[in-house]
């Protein structure tokens, strides 16, 4: 597991199957680099498991190395790198995202790093098609479908809220960490007041407790207080630009309400746009108002989204079903031939010591070009340099005049030899069409 236990829907994921499959009588151990505390976990469910049942264990890479396991699989890119510290007879990865487009294009090395997690001859399994056609078609793999079930017993419309919805107009929820820029909780804020929603809500696992245009902000939350905040908003608007299958519309849908987002990778899970929630073009800010606009002056039309979104609902599975798959696709993986302990150590360590010290030099680089005075300066220093090598620095103004007006004055008398001086404007375009000399 990573190493920070943090709120986040791939914790939620992998802690979802660990307990169903613990509750099938799989045993299973969650392994990280420093021990897990259960202040960590008291977000979620899994809390009430921690060194309570039998089938599930908690471990450490220091408590771990004397086991023995039929299958280890990794579940973050970074814990790949630290799946050879566990023993076992087969090796797995379960990809919940393409995680090298966590970084922005100019850090290539960092997401060279992260796609070479998927090039090892290992089992994969993922939640959503798009994943699996993507591992099959650039890494040749035939990954294992698994998509993320919900807990119908917490996510459903009828139960307590925060708020009863409809009594101050449209009420919109945005949700997510407000530091992750591909998550675009700033702008949804922003959008949100600039198309005059009524009020908005903020649902975050960021450490905040104020948040400019926010007017109610529900920071940290355990999982069994979300569905309250759900039930209590119209429409949730959701615009990342990166995901695998976000969860969060679909537990939105479960609670009766309904939802925006981009047409971002995994949305087509199960959203569909008109019938259970709008899809607007990615970064198409003003379709986004237009939507919200639409929802509160329309609210007939959002009362059949809503509806359209709780059909939806109706027909996702459930964790137990998802587990049962999940089970599925274990049992798949365990008669695969996968790529063996040394090779994975092997291969770790080569790409570590390849990596590393590219993308420290990378950032090295971005942070010295970030720099304002870098920036600032920049221009300066190259006309500094043009300068001293047409010997232009050290001499006098009148002479540095003389030698700048010269280049002004051959062009101009190029432009009179050729005819471009004193015509119409038509005839200098038609002209200019041609080569200047030729």
């Amino acid at each position: 597991m990573p190493s920070v236990i943090a709120i986040s829907g791939g914790l939620n994921v992998i802690f979802r199957h660990a307990m169903e499959l613990a509750d099938a009588g799989t045993t299973v151990a969650l392994v990280s680099s420093s021990p897990i505390q259960r202040q960590q976990i008291d977000w979620h469910p899994i809390s009430d498991y921690f060194k309570k049942h039998s089938h599930l264990r908690w471990l450490d890479y220091a408590s771990v190395a004397g086991e023995q396991f039929d299958l280890a699989i990794a579940t973050w890119w970074r814990t790949f790198f630290d799946l050879w510290k566990v023993k076992a007879y087969r090796y797995g990865y379960f990809v919940q995202s393409i995680e090298s487009r966590f970084y922005g294009r100019e850090e290539r090395a960092a997401r060279s790093w992260v796609d070479s997690t998927y090039e090892m001859p290992i089992s994969y399994v993922t939640e959503c098609k798009w994943i699996q056609n993507y591992l099959h078609k650039l890494h040749g793999h035939k990954a294992f479908l698994v998509p993320n079930g919900i807990d119908k017993q917490l996510f459903h419309p009828n139960g307590e809220s925060a708020a009863p919805r409809g009594l101050s107009g449209l009420r919109v929820l945005v949700e997510g960490p407000v530091d992750y820029g591909f998550k675009n909780v700033p702008a949804s804020i922003r959008l949100a007041r600039e198309a005059r929603a009524d009020e908005v809500w903020l649902l975050t696992s960021s450490p905040v407790r104020d948040v400019a245009g926010v007017d109610r902000v529900f920071s940290q939350v355990s999982q069994l207080d979300v569905p309250a905040i759900y039930r209590s908003c119209d429409v949730l608007i959701k615009l990342s630009t990166v995901e695998g299958m976000f969860g969060p519309p679909l537990e939105m849908f479960h609670c009766g309400g309904t939802a925006i987002v981009y047409d971002v990778t995994g949305h087509d899970e199960y959203i569909v746009h008109g019938r259970n929630a709008l899809v607007a073009g990615a970064n198409d800010e003003l379709s986004v108002k237009r939507f919200i606009t639409l929802l509160k002056e329309f609210p007939v039309f959002m009362e059949s989204l809503k509806a359209g979104a709780l059909e939806t609902a109706a027909q996702w599975p459930d964790w137990h079903k998802s587990g049962r798959l999940f089970q599925d696709a274990i049992q798949g993986m365990l008669k695969q031939p996968t790529a063996g302990r040394n090779a994975l150590r092997s291969y770790a360590n080569r790409i570590e010591s390849l990596a590393i010290p590219a993308e420290r030099l990378e950032r090295q680089l971005a942070d010295v070009y970030r720099s304002s005075s870098w920036r600032i300066t920049r221009p300066v220093r190259i006309i500094k340099r043009i300068l001293t090598e047409k010997g232009y620095i050290g001499k006098g103004t009148k002479f540095v005049i003389g030698r700048m007006r010269r280049p002004l004055r051959i062009t101009k008398r190029i432009l009179t030899e050729k005819g471009y001086i004193g015509k119409g404007t038509k005839f200098v375009i038609e002209r200019m069409r041609r080569p200047l000399f030729q």
